[in-house]
């Protein structure tokens, strides 16, 4: 099983959220449970291949 972060907040009716690792890719939902259960879809998305042109958050040591 792997674990993800992601970084989610409430917006008057609507759950959003995100992953750390992929901030341009946000999804929504009524519920914190259906934000999570969509946050898993994205996340098959995200790394099977089915969306091209992923732009990711990288870190680099310079120093």
């Amino acid at each position: 099983m792997t674990t993800v972060r992601y970084v989610y907040w409430q917006d008057g009716e609507f759950w959003l959220g995100y992953f750390e690792e992929f901030p341009e890719y946000l999804t929504q939902a009524l519920s914190l449970t259906e934000l999570e259960e969509n946050l898993r879809e994205l996340y098959r998305d995200l790394t099977s291949g089915a969306i091209p042109c992923i732009r990711r958050l990288g870190h680099l040591q310079v120093a």
